[in-house]
């Protein structure tokens, strides 16, 4: 079964779901989660539940044990950041060190590489083809929940004025589900990043012109929390087999970068820099 999940305190994330609900064939169950009602669909033959959530989505660590037998989590979600850039944007959530929003310490969500690089690719066509004036990117990994199924958060930023933007809302909606249609648990590839912005322009840019599937997103400002067992745990923490890590080499520190090479060396993951 497929989850997708939004928060009634994320005005965001109550538009987008309302424009799925819109869209699509989802239909109201006799389920009720957190005094909300559950809604159903199939799409492409999977099960898909819509929930909303009473609590911010970055506190959903609990979620998996209300709906076993998960394949796939996709949080809709705000997107906030200081600059208010209109965005739209995809990433696994999860924490390289301490859990200050959300999640467990040192703890990632399993990435569904794939499933994030179609949702990227199709907001960027729809930003096209609705005119819509945003950008497009992926985020690194960060923030809560930290959970043991393929997790991603697909998002509508970066100020007020987007999250009330019901076109925009409706092209996260159609991302989001063109993602779970696409979603398949057959594997695959898949590399970590490392190194660069919390927007990678690079990393985007490579998987928007497929050269490159990413899962797993280490950020700049996380580089000194690198270790080999927090490397460990972006390559089991991998819908994908993770083949290789691709280094943003000028986006990395000059004293990290030593510690970087030998933790990928000491877990035996190829890396080239880019």
């Amino acid at each position: 079964m497929i989850l997708v999940a939004a928060s009634r305190k994320d005005t965001a994330g109550v538009n987008i779901a309302k424009q799925v609900l819109r869209h699509y064939a989802f239909r109201e169950t006799c389920e009720v989660f957190q005094e909300n009602p559950v809604y159903s669909a199939e799409i492409n033959g999977k099960q898909v539940k819509l929930v909303t959530l009473k609590e911010e989505t970055v506190y959903a660590q609990n979620l998996p044990e209300h709906f076993p037998n998960l394949g796939l989590v996709v949080f809709l979600s705000r997107h906030s950041s200081q600059s208010g850039t209109p965005t739209l944007s995809v990433h696994t959530p999860g924490n390289f060190g301490n859990a200050e929003l959300g999640g467990l310490p040192q703890t990632l969500s399993v990435s569904p590489a794939t499933a994030m690089h179609n949702a990227l690719k199709a907001l960027i066509r729809l930003k096209t083809e609705m005119h819509l004036d945003y950008e497009v990117s992926y985020e690194c990994t960060h923030h809560g929940p930290s959970l043991n199924v393929p997790t991603m958060f697909v998002e509508l930023g970066s100020s007020p004025a987007q999250w009330s933007d019901m076109k925009a809302a409706e092209a996260v909606a159609h991302a989001a589900i063109e993602a779970i249609s696409k979603f398949s648990n057959s594997g695959g590839n898949a590399v970590l990043g490392i190194g660069g912005l919390h927007y990678n322009r690079r990393f985007t840019q490579m998987a928007l012109e497929d050269k490159a599937v990413f899962g797993h997103m280490i950020p700049k400002y996380a580089v000194h929390l690198v270790s080999a067992e927090i490397l460990r745990e972006c390559v089991e923490k991998a819908l994908e087999k993770i083949d290789s890590a691709i280094l943003d080499w000028k986006g990395i520190k000059g004293n990290d970068k030593l510690k970087v090479l030998n933790a990928l060396r000491e877990i035996g993951v190829p890396f080239k820099k880019t």
